[in-house]
Formats: C-alpha cells, sequence, structure tokens
C-alpha cells in the first residue's frame, strides 16, 4: 500500500512539473502574436480613431481648422494607422476663383508665361492633372524616383549606390575637365550632395533660379551636365532639382526603359498603383524633379511599402538595406543654422526625426503642400496634398504627424 501511494505520488509530481515547465515555456497567445500586417487590395480597410488609440475629437479639431484656411490651401487629409484608414476628408477649393480674386499677383510658383505644365497657375495642371483625382506631387516627386531607382539596383541593373555617374552619360558631350565632376557617385546625387553648383536664390521668383531655368530650357539633361562644380562631391548638401533630373535618366540608362515605364511595372503595379500621370519634359525623359501625380490613396502606398521595409504581401520589392539608407540621415542636419526646415536627409528623402538609431518620422515633402510621412514605430502613414501658393497658413501641415497626431496616441501606442 505503501509503495502504491508512493507511485501515485511520484506520478503528481512528474505532472506538476510538465506543467509548470509547458506554462514558463508557451507564452500566452497573445504575447506571442504578431501584428498580422493589413495590405490594402483595391481600396483600403477602414477603422475609427477609438480602435486605434486616438480620440475622434482631436481629428475634428484638426478637420476644422484645414476647413477654415488655418493650414492654407489643402486639397486631402488621409491618415493610416495599422494598415487601415482612419481619416480620409478631401476639401473643396476653387482655385479658379481663388486666382481671377488675385488678378495678376502671381507668387513664385508661377514659374512659366502663359499656360502650361509648367506655369503652376494653371489649373490643367495644378493641383490636379486635368480634372481628375491625380495630384501633383512636385518634389515627392524625388521620394518616388528614388525608390524606382532602388528597384533597378536590387534587380542588378545598377552594381551599387557607390558608381561614378560619368559611365551613365557617355551618349552626351559636356566638359570634364573639371576633375570633381568626374568623382560624383550615385550616392551623391541621392544625398543632394552632388558639388554641382544649383543657384536657388530668391526662390521662383528670380528669373536666374537655376530651376526656372531648367524648365524653360528644351534639353533639360544636357542642362545640367553642362552646370559647373562649386564644392567636392560628398561634402556639402545643396537642393538640386537637376541631379533629380539625372537620376530618372541613370534609370533609364542602366534598365532601357524611361522611368515611367520602369516604375509601371516594377514598382507601381506590384503595389497596386495603376493609375498615374508623369510629366515629359522636352527632350522625351520623365520630369523626375516634380512631374509625378498620384491619389492621395495611392501616394500611401509608397508610405506603407517604406514602413513595410519594402515588402508587400510577402514579395521584398525593395531591398530592406535600400529603404533604410534611403531614411536614414545620411546628411544629418541640412543647414544647422536654421532651426525651421527638415534637419536629416537621406536617399532624397526627408528625416524630420531620428533617434535610437532609427527613424521617428521620414517624409516625402513637395512644393504648395504635398506630403507623404511615416512613423514606423506607431505604423502610421499620413497624407497631405494642398496647393498653397497663394494662400498660405498661419500653420503648416508638415508638422501634423510630430506636433498633433503622434502625442495625440493614447498610451503613446
Amino acid at each position: 500500500m505503501k509503495r502504491l501511494l508512493l507511485i501515485v505520488l511520484t506520478l503528481l509530481f512528474i505532472v506538476g512539473v510538465l506543467t509548470i515547465l509547458t506554462a514558463s515555456c508557451t507564452p500566452a497567445p497573445k504575447e506571442v502574436a504578431e501584428k498580422k500586417t493589413i495590405w490594402p487590395g483595391e481600396n483600403w480597410a477602414t477603422s475609427n480613431p477609438e480602435t486605434m488609440g486616438m480620440s475622434s475629437k482631436v481629428i475634428q479639431d484638426l478637420v476644422k481648422e484645414l476647413e477654415d484656411g488655418t493650414y492654407g490651401s489643402v486639397d486631402q487629409f488621409l491618415f493610416i494607422k495599422n494598415g487601415m484608414v482612419i481619416a480620409d476628408y478631401k476639401f473643396d477649393v476653387n482655385y479658379k476663383a481663388i486666382l481671377e480674386e488675385d488678378g495678376d499677383n502671381h507668387p513664385e510658383g508661377a514659374v512659366a508665361q502663359g499656360g502650361g505644365q509648367y506655369n503652376y497657375d494653371d489649373t490643367n495642371w495644378h493641383p490636379y492633372y486635368n480634372g481628375t483625382s491625380l495630384h501633383s506631387l512636385q518634389s515627392v516627386t524625388k521620394s518616388v524616383t528614388s525608390a524606382a531607382l532602388g528597384v533597378a539596383v536590387k534587380k542588378g541593373h545598377i552594381e551599387s549606390e557607390n558608381v561614378n555617374i560619368v559611365q551613365f552619360f557617355t551618349d552626351y558631350e559636356y566638359d570634364l575637365s573639371d576633375s570633381r565632376k568626374l568623382s560624383i557617385t550615385l550616392e551623391d546625387f541621392l544625398s543632394m550632395r552632388s558639388g554641382i553648383d544649383w543657384n536657388t536664390s530668391g526662390g521662383y521668383a528670380d528669373g536666374e533660379h537655376s530651376t526656372v531655368l531648367l524648365e524653360a530650357s528644351d534639353k533639360w539633361i544636357q542642362f545640367v551636365l553642362d552646370r559647373p562644380m562649386d564644392e567636392t562631391p560628398g561634402t556639402i548638401w545643396e537642393y538640386n532639382d537637376g541631379v533629380s533630373v539625372l537620376l530618372g535618366k541613370i534609370v533609364r540608362q542602366a534598365t532601357g526603359q524611361r522611368i515611367d515605364e520602369w516604375a509601371k511595372e516594377n514598382l507601381f503595379n506590384p503595389i497596386g498603383i495603376n493609375d498615374f500621370y508623369w510629366k515629359i519634359t522636352p527632350d522625351g525623359e520623365a520630369d523626375t524633379e516634380g512631374g509625378l501625380y498620384l491619389s492621395t490613396h495611392d501616394l500611401a502606398r509608397i508610405g506603407y511599402l517604406f514602413l513595410k521595409e519594402g515588402e508587400w504581401e510577402g514579395k521584398q520589392i525593395l531591398s530592406k538595406e535600400w529603404v533604410k539608407k534611403s531614411v536614414t540621415p545620411i546628411v544629418p542636419d541640412v543647414r544647422p543654422n536654421n532651426d525651421t526646415v527638415d534637419p536629416g536627409y537621406g536617399y532624397q528623402w526627408w528625416i524630420p526625426s531620428f533617434g535610437e538609431g532609427k527613424p521617428t518620422i521620414y517624409a516625402g515633402n513637395g512644393y504648395g503642400g504635398q506630403y507623404v510621412m511615416v512613423a514606423p514605430e506607431y505604423d502610421i502613414v499620413v497624407v497631405f496634398n494642398g496647393w498653397a501658393l497663394h494662400r498660405r497658413g498661419e500653420k503648416s501641415t508638415k508638422r501634423v504627424l510630430e506636433n498633433i497626431i503622434i502625442p495625440s496616441l493614447k498610451d503613446g501606442k
């Protein structure tokens, strides 16, 4: 009897130990389950602010200010968290009425004379393309161009960002007597440290602004190649629209396809972007300094692709390494003496906030109020489109994610 009792007690002890071990080695399902990525199909899934840990009042107050013009002329505000739209507001701005009211008072945005794609007061082109939902992105185009180039690197058409750029322009005749021009690398272009002189003083109202001269010329590529050097490549940050034009040409030289065709097949279609417009320059190239038009929801797809480190529904469109370099401040402080601008710049992406080895926020910024902003820690993509050339606001939508949305998240999530 004692022997039987001993056996029973021993078995109970073993069962108890196994139960403890099992409990300690198997976390609760909620603890081990990774958050499932929600991929947009033809449309984005929707939710509401409260479900995503944010008060609806914060959104309502922001929208009220947007409607009242506090942020200037804004066309759309889109807020996506955890892959779901929780705020999407369009604002009806009558740009023709604004222009009629302002008469001949053209701001710096009216680059070209008369109508056309480079007169920013031509409402057939700005901010929407011919009355469609395709919105001018202006310099957010640069961020998308960089992504398309990154796909070309991933597919092996370009060895790396460390290659010298002269190899891509052997069909052109231009002065290479300055050895600094021979040493420019692709990364120097991507990070706006080309060393190529680009006059931006006086803004677009100045007829000698290099971008104004570029957009008035018939040979864009040649125009940029002919610009003299003023710095050693890789040393000084200088915003240069012409460099972004050459990036588009490099994609064509490397892949054999103009960048709009390349992007359509290898970047846009794989992530569900089926409708876009890209301005074509007089010399037959896509305008990669500011000529791309996307819908607000499709621009968010670009942000979401970067948020997911280049992956889309299990397929790696961009390498994780390329995404990381793009949104890392290669240039940590573009203008040390000016606190009003974004401090960091990567591969044609701005990094307004960076800490602990990773970006808190990164963004594609475009003239007139175009922003795609990503906060990876919070699984957030925010897009603003606008055209605040004639109606500038007291505040900038550029700071909404950083100053309003993130601080308003409950429990910081």
